[in-house]
């Protein structure tokens, strides 16, 4: 939505929100979960990981350790101790295989259940009154939020809990192992330009310069993935949402000849999902360099730091595999950052995105706090009171002329005005949806007026909870259904009530909208307010439904913001709607807050 007729907030500077560190955003984060209903599951979960790995470290250890008399066995030739051996390895094993089958079942089930608290948090802060709406209007962060709330959040679970045991498990190895791989260094060393280097804890040392090494490097050629995989994300959106609008216009596009038009716009699109995608591709072949690089050399590393010790005749050969084995495990521990730095750019950016859109969503209950509001309360009475209102719009001041109303349910009123005249302007005004500016609107409470907006609004489902929505879907009977489809001539959808539908492509503009009046005669809220729905509909539809309201529903108010072209005599009021553009406005820079 653009320009003053549509009345659409400005972006208030949310797009500052991407800009929180770490610590913020996982803070944020984290106070999300801890108020979910999930809370509970997450954390028995979490203890049932911890027992798990804990155990499957445990059972490593005890296999490191069958190391030296499995091949020392194999070294003296002595079978009965070989096929003892094997026997303690198939007991180890089997432990360790229930312990991997375990730890699957409940990665998989964090999984779920994380992002099950994740997107029910978005979903309510998103669906909050009024901040759907305006996210929508407040810039590039409120663009595509199907990719925030789908992709994204269930990207960030599957991530976050890959990473998060991934990080528990090489935590709770090196910390069984480091000590162990201490003990093991005792009396090893090495010489070193002819000086004896043999520190305590010799080879625990090696591992931890050999780690930080490669850590230190992987995160300096590999940090700019974490700018470029936000960037990627934000571009596949892009594609995605060119490629829905394509699709729901395929009808007008095939009418206008446009496919060519249209190729050349995804082309485009696609083409900038490409150039961010192949700068991607070279940082992780650059970041490959180093990871495995830092791979293949560790096959070696700890047999040549441990080869001095071993050729001077300080330990058997079954000695060395086990003191190769617990180098090996404290450098799968140390090395997780190396492996997974990738995969942590990819967590980081995602988290940014999904971080940043609900920080905005919340920031939209602030909008314009710099801005004065009109006063809008709804009461218990069912008349409507508008005085001295003034609406702060993007190019001026919209007022009524005369100043105040005092309606009461069976007055029929046009509000009109010229094209640019601030007529959706008004219309979102009544409902609270732009608070900006002074004066005072008294209405009855929200579920008692039913407004109808310009671009008639069919959620999917069956055509009955179409009827009944926002209510229950049987809210109301199919006999009284049907009789408000034949009201304004849509008897022949009567058969097709229960039937799942995408309705607002099956059926035509007019039937839509004559759909949106069937639901206010259905309803029978105290008041319609319309945003020049009725022009519309087709003359003969008009007319009936105008009819209706002058007989059968007298008792109902009706305030069409629009222009005139109803049957004579239909308004008991007209009003007329202005723009003073030296009045006071709301613009991007006064709203922002």
């Amino acid at each position: 939505m653009a320009g003053p007729e549509t009345g659409a907030p400005p972006d208030a500077g949310v797009g500052a929100v991407e800009d929180d560190d770490l610590a913020t955003q996982l803070g944020a984060m984290l106070r999300a979960f801890w108020a979910t209903p999930q809370r509970n599951r997450l954390i028995a979960l979490a203890v049932a990981l911890v027992t798990v790995i804990g155990a499957t470290a445990w059972a490593q250890i005890r296999l490191n350790a069958w190391n030296q008399p499995f091949y020392n066995a194999l070294t003296a030739r002595n079978l009965p101790a070989f096929v003892t051996q094997l026997g303690v390895f198939a007991m180890l094993a089997g432990v360790l295989l229930v312990l991997n089958v375990a730890q699957t079942w409940l990665n998989q089930m964090t999984r779920l259940v994380l992002r099950q608290g994740l997107v029910g948090d978005l979903f309510g802060e998103w669906l909050a009154p009024l901040r759907a709406f305006r996210l929508a209007n407040a810039g590039p962060i409120g663009t595509n939020p199907d990719q925030r709330l789908a992709a994204d959040a269930q990207h960030l679970t599957d991530l976050t809990t890959d990473l998060g045991i991934g990080l528990l498990q090489s935590t709770l190895l090196l910390a069984s192992f480091i000590g162990v791989l201490w003990e093991l260094s005792d009396g090893m060393g090495a010489t070193i330009f002819g000086v004896v280097v043999n520190p305590p804890g010799y080879m625990v040392w090696c591992a931890l310069v050999y780690a930080g090494t490669a850590s230190l490097l992987s995160y300096l050629v590999g940090r700019p993935l974490i700018r470029l995989d936000a960037e990627h994300y934000a571009r596949e959106a892009d594609l995605r949402f060119e490629l829905v609008r394509v699709s729901e216009g395929v009808e007008a596009i095939a009418m206008y000849g446009g496919e060519a038009a249209e190729r050349g716009r995804l082309d485009a699109t696609f083409g900038t999902v490409l150039a961010i995608s192949r700068r991607i591709v070279s940082a992780v072949t650059r970041l490959t360099w180093v990871t495995a690089g830092y791979g293949w050399f560790t096959i070696v590393a700890p047999i040549l730091v441990a080869m001095p010790s071993y050729f001077a005749g300080k330990m058997s050969f079954g000695e060395l595999m086990m003191v190769v084995g617990a180098f090996n495990q404290v450098q799968q521990s140390l090395r997780w950052y190396v492996d997974n730095f990738s995969a942590i750019a990819d967590w980081r950016a995602t988290l940014l995105r999904v971080a940043a859109f609900r920080k905005a969503v919340i920031a939209m209950d602030r909008l314009g706090q710099s801005t004065g509001r009109f006063t809008l309360t709804e009461g218990a009475g069912t008349g409507i009171r508008i005085a001295d209102l003034c609406i702060a719009g993007p190019v001026g001041t919209v007022r009524l002329d005369p100043a105040t109303l005092d309606l009461k349910p069976g007055d029929r009123v046009l509000i009109g005005g010229g094209h640019g005249e601030g007529k959706t302007l008004f219309f979102r005004a009544l409902i609270g949806l732009w608070p900006w500016g002074s004066g005072t609107i008294e209405r009855p409470r929200r579920e008692r007026i039913m407004f109808l907006p310009a671009r008639a609004y069919l959620p999917t489902g069956t055509l009955r909870a179409c009827l009944t929505y926002p209510q229950s879907e049987t809210a109301f009977d199919d006999a009284a259904i049907a009789a408000a489809l034949t009201d304004v001539g849509l008897q022949r959808l009567v058969p097709q009530l229960g039937k799942f539908h995408r309705w607002e492509r099956h059926l035509s503009e007019n039937e839509k909208h004559c759909l949106a009046f069937a639901r206010a005669i259905l309803q029978r809220p105290d008041w319609v307010v319309i945003d020049d729905a009725l022009n519309f509909i087709e003359r003969g539809a008009r007319q009936r439904i105008e009819s209706i309201f002058m007989t059968r529903l007298t008792d109902m108010g009706v305030i069409n913001i629009g222009h005139d072209g109803g049957r004579p005599g239909f308004y008991t009021r007209q009003v007329t709607l202005t723009v003073d553009a030296a009045g006071p406005k709301f613009t991007p820079a006064s709203g922002a807050s």
